[in-house]
């Protein structure tokens, strides 16, 4: 068109990952750098919670899945706290608050480990269990809050690039710097990554100071007089309670909890293939001098390391065209048909080669892809929604889905004596009930996006 200036370098570059149009660049980039430094922090306490639980013990791997239990129990009072500071405070301020909570913990484990204090492996885990979940959920409300569901269609592919490339980021650098500063001085690089998160979202606040994305067919809500709709805090209500009066939001639920069922069941097997590897090479004498939790530290980042290169291609390349030419209701059967025969696989020996193989799959698709199809599904939804409901299933149910793997292997460990190829076999069940869950979303999708939403 006459008049209009010519597109910059930076906007035809990223054409070729997705579809960005003029004007939206700026925001863009700025949400993937927050949701890049969230996930590098994320990979990094990620890499010294499990090593240090899987080695904490004799049964660490089994131990590590007991506790998710725990934090299953502790999300319910954390998802009941982060609704009530959402309906008191703007969005800026809510995830400013969070942030410093955990921002603030982890000087304290810094301080603690350094104190020895016992026990301490299991705490952690609990703790690095709701920030690893509460902080990416929060991240996805906010970015839902500023788009629309055309535009967030479009834009949260790419936006979901900074995601996949801050989990290679936080698993490399932490190989890389694990054997030069040791472990725990890694708790206060994620701390000083936090905090810049927080800037971020307060800059990303003030440039979309007067937008926030209005219901479809309408105009977005008024504000009080002197602020922006943005600036309001929440209506009043819990994310439970949203939760259970919406057949779509109870679908996306239930669908959180066989996911992460048969993701943490995959979970048990590498920990599992892990630790057996870790004591072969400890015998051998080929750690290089490692004991068996620093071993195992350097295994498990190198393992998210190759993960996270995969859902980078994945994410670069795949995603926004699968979003272009199959939409969030076919795109979201994807991700079960890859676990269906993955475990399908593993089910028929669950070697270290294979348990790896069809982990990095799993976890692959799941990182990027799904992870990328949840945050979209939100984008019908209203802004209680985005915020408290998806944070409860973000957290609670998804823990709820580590509680039953835990229960699985209790069983199978316990009274079954269930080999390491029945739990892959369990996981070709669930998977099949994932992809009717997926179904069930797909219609009530098509529901929704027809419908206005309400302010």
């Amino acid at each position: 068109m006459p008049g209009r200036p010519p597109a910059s370098l930076a906007y035809k570059a990223s054409k070729i990952f997705g579809d960005i149009r003029p004007g939206e660049g700026a925001t863009v980039g700025l949400l993937a750098l927050n949701i890049y430094l969230i996930m590098s922090n994320y990979y990094i306490l990620k890499s010294i919670r499990d090593a240090w639980i899987v080695s904490y013990s004799r049964r660490g791997p089994n131990l590590k899945s007991y506790l998710s239990a725990a934090i299953a129990v502790a999300f319910i009072f954390v998802v009941k706290g982060f609704s009530r500071l959402a309906s008191k405070v703007p969005r800026h301020i809510l995830i400013t608050c969070v942030t410093l909570f955990f921002i603030a913990a982890l000087a304290v484990f810094y301080v603690l480990n350094l104190l020895a204090v016992p026990y301490l492996a299991i705490a952690f885990f609990i703790f690095a269990g709701i920030c690893a979940l509460l902080l990416p959920a929060q991240f996805w409300g906010f970015a839902n809050d500023i788009y629309s569901e055309e535009v967030g269609k479009r834009v949260f592919p790419l936006i979901a690039f900074g995601m996949a490339l801050g989990s290679v980021t936080g698993s490399t650098i932490t190989g890389w710097l694990i054997p030069v500063i040791g472990q725990f001085n890694l708790l206060l690089l994620g701390a000083a990554i936090l905090g810049a998160s927080i800037g971020l979202t307060w800059f990303i606040h003030r440039r979309e100071g007067g937008r926030m994305q209005a219901p479809q067919g309408g105009t977005a809500p008024p504000a009080a007089p002197g602020a922006s709709p943005i600036d309001e805090p929440l209506k009043a209500g819990g994310g439970f309670q949203l939760l259970f009066k919406s057949r779509y939001l109870l679908f996306i639920a239930l669908l959180i909890v066989i996911l992460n069922w048969v993701n943490t069941n995959g979970q048990y097997l590498l920990d599992n293939v892990f630790k057996n590897a870790a004591a072969e090479a400890i015998r051998q004498g080929t750690t290089g001098g490692l004991n068996e939790g620093a071993y195992l530290n350097v295994l498990y980042a190198h393992f998210f390391r190759n993960v996270n290169w995969f859902v980078l291609i994945v994410q670069l390349f795949l995603v926004s065209r699968i979003f272009k030419w199959l939409g969030v209701r076919k795109a979201i059967f994807i991700p079960p048909l890859i676990a269906l025969g993955g475990y399908g696989i593993a089910s028929f020996g669950a070697t270290l080669l294979v348990v790896q193989g069809v982990k990095i799959l799993d976890n692959g698709t799941d990182y990027s892809l799904m992870n990328t199809i949840r945050g979209a599904l939100y984008l019908v939804t209203t802004r209680e929604e985005k915020y408290k409901a998806k944070a409860a299933i973000d957290t609670v149910f998804v823990r709820a889905g580590d509680v039953l793997s835990a229960l699985t292997v209790f069983v199978g460990t316990t009274y079954l004596a269930f080999k390491l190829e029945t739990y892959a076999g369990l996981n070709l069940v669930f998977a099949v009930v994932w992809i009717v869950l997926a179904g069930l979303i797909g219609r009530e999708h098509r529901k929704k996006a027809a419908a206005p939403i309400a302010a």
